[in-house]
């Protein structure tokens, strides 16, 4: 049944919806920087798993075209004026999970990746992950029923997750419904949080930085870029907008934030091609060196959902990317990271945050076993419930006034058998979709159809 989706679309025509989404997407930035864009296209050549992570612009768009979504509001199967207006990631796939440490200095496996992040349907985010287990099982030849019952299994735990959020009391996802730590977690989750344990602070400063006159500073080479005098202050005068982003609990030693050393860089990753970005690095918690943190100052992208979703109080909350990014990020992540705020440069909103050396991506290259992959797959399903269900009226944000578990507890409830099946559809329709588009992709860049490049 699942290979029938196959697109049926002619290519070319294909090609050029693809092209328009390009430019709308990333015109302005690939003018700027097409160095940077072939390297982002080269990446996203490589599969049609690379080319799905980077294309979120068209996702959306073909979601919007095709689902009769249109708004996000009362649209749609399981949405209403609740479930389609909640915090989302926007770009849930199955690699964006992996570690970070918390505020309390807890080692915590995830979500991850914040960009992207808005206020939308749910179904959104569990349909980009789903289309994600697709190509991935696709990728390690598994059989349309195995990638049938990958997608059942996430969205049973989800489910499950989600009731048992409803069900419980204020305190049900602290003590019953731990996090994946150290000591919950099992399998790859718990080799990812090993593996960033065991890493440290000094070799990540090893790694960027040199010790000159006493005193650290950035190495150069390794994709820095010298700061003129001009740019440095401007840099500068961002990182004081930037301190009165942070809660109070951040800023207990000033000295913390004596800035050492500032260096630009250029974001090249399949995310953030196009993206000015500096590194600044900062006297740390002690006057130790190895207690030195390096931060980095971002510019915030638009998010891809965000073209495709009107609701004029959601536009209306943000200052700019940076803000939503980060107010986003606090909202969906319980305890995020102490250095995590917002600033502007040049008129354009930026993110700032620590550049941590306890983060670890969930690497899928070795993990293979069906068992195993299901087992994985299970424990995203739980840890997608637990970041709806984190923000919503307790977050301490006003635009999601209402408990988010409990409305989408409720809408699935309404249809419980239908709520899986919605899901299989569109991982094996949409995850066929991709494969091809991934082709189309390759044929448009390798014979130079990509306007500016």
């Amino acid at each position: 049944m699942p290979s029938q989706h196959a697109p049926a679309q002619d290519a070319e025509q294909r090609g050029e919806e693809i092209l328009a989404v390009f430019d709308t997407a990333f015109g302005e930035l690939l003018a700027a920087d097409p160095a940077a864009f072939r390297v982002k296209f080269r990446k996203m050549a490589a599969s049609a798993f690379a080319f799905y992570r980077g294309t979120a612009c068209l996702f959306y768009r073909d979601l919007e075209a095709g689902a009769a979504e249109g708004d996000g509001k009362d649209s749609g199967p399981y949405l209403d004026e609740r479930t389609g207006r909640v915090w989302i990631h926007g770009d849930l796939h199955a690699e964006n999970f992996g570690t970070y440490m918390d505020s309390t200095g807890r080692l915590i496996f995830n979500v991850n990746d914040f960009d992207e992040a808005y206020v939308g349907p749910f179904t959104w985010d569990l349909k980009r992950f789903a289309a994600s287990v697709a190509l991935i099982g696709y990728a390690k030849a598994l059989s349309d029923k195995q990638i049938t019952d990958l997608v059942r299994t996430y969205a049973a735990a989800y489910r499950e997750r989600i009731h048992a959020l409803a069900s419980g009391g204020p305190s049900a996802d602290r003590e019953e419904l731990p996090p994946f730590t150290l000591d919950t977690a099992e399998g790859p989750l718990l080799d990812a949080l090993r593996d960033a344990r065991a890493r440290t602070r000094f070799a990540l400063l090893d790694s960027m930085t040199e010790i000159r006159d006493f005193e650290r500073r950035f190495a150069p080479g390794g994709g820095s870029v010298e700061l003129d005098a001009a740019t440095r202050y401007k840099v500068l005068a961002a990182f004081d907008g930037y301190l009165e982003t942070l809660p109070e609990s951040s800023l207990d030693r000033p000295d913390s934030y004596r800035v050492k050393d500032v260096v630009g860089r250029r974001g090249i990753g399949i995310g953030s091609a196009g993206l000015p970005s500096y590194n600044i690095l900062l006297e740390g918690n002690s006057d130790a060196l190895e207690n030195d943190v390096v931060i980095y100052m971002k510019q915030a992208q638009t998010p891809a959902v965000s073209r495709h979703l009107t609701d004029p109080a959601v536009r209306g909350y943000f200052q700019h990317e940076g803000h939503r990014t980060v107010i986003s990020q606090r909202a969906l992540q319980d305890h995020a990271d102490p250095w995590l705020g917002w600033t502007e440069l040049d008129g354009a909103g930026q993110l700032v945050a620590e550049i941590s050396p306890y983060a670890v991506d969930l690497d899928w290259s070795d993990i293979d076993d069906p068992e195993e992959i299901a087992a994985v797959v299970a424990d995203l399903g739980r840890a997608t419930a637990t970041m709806h269900g984190a923000a919503d009226d307790e977050s301490g944000h006003s635009l999601v006034p209402f408990s988010t578990e409990r409305a989408i507890d409720a809408a699935i409830a309404a249809d419980e058998e239908g709520f899986a099946a919605l899901l299989v559809d569109f991982a094996h329709s949409y995850g066929a979709r991709a494969r091809a588009d991934h082709q189309i992709f390759v044929d448009l860049f390798r014979n130079g159809r990509i306007p500016g490049l």
